[in-house]
């Protein structure tokens, strides 16, 4: 797959957070509780999920290489989807859906050009630069125009 069609599916994957975070924060509040829309979020992808594996996956790991991943793996990528899409369903209400997916995005981005400068979460090492910093503050200032009233 090349750069365009990769930079287009990931642009997508973008429509379809902020999309699902607005849909889904409207049922928080219809539920009164944004973990509960978590919850229903989190049945259905799993039930859309499971149907995709089965319809496209081809092999599926050995009982061996299951056993060499480490037990923290099974677990924090999913504390990290309940607490983060937890308080977007909180915050789009409160915010707007602009608001909340532009400082949701600056949260991304900052978290991930200090990951990727020290290579954390075994992340390939990506040194900070000034194109990088550079980066960083004109996206400040674009939520900050997104964000003027």
């Amino acid at each position: 797959m090349n750069q365009i069609s990769s930079s287009a599916l990931a642009i997508l994957g973008g429509i379809f957070l902020a999309a699902q975070g607005g849909s889904n924060s409207t049922l928080g509040v219809l539920l009164k509780n944004p973990l509960l829309a978590s919850v229903v979020a989190f049945f259905s992808s799993t039930v859309f999920a499971l149907a995709f594996v089965f319809l496209s996956v081809k092999s599926y790991p050995s009982w061996g290489e299951i056993k060499e991943i480490p037990i923290y793996l099974w677990f924090t990528g999913g504390l990290f989807s309940v607490l983060g899409i937890s308080l977007y369903y909180y915050t789009i209400p409160k915010l707007g859906i602009s608001t909340m997916i532009s400082l949701g995005l600056f949260g991304q981005i900052a978290f991930s050009i200090i990951a990727g400068h020290f290579g954390w979460l075994n992340l390939p090492l990506e040194p900070i630069t000034v194109k990088r910093g550079l980066g960083l503050i004109i996206m400040i200032s674009g939520i900050i125009l997104i964000n003027i009233k």
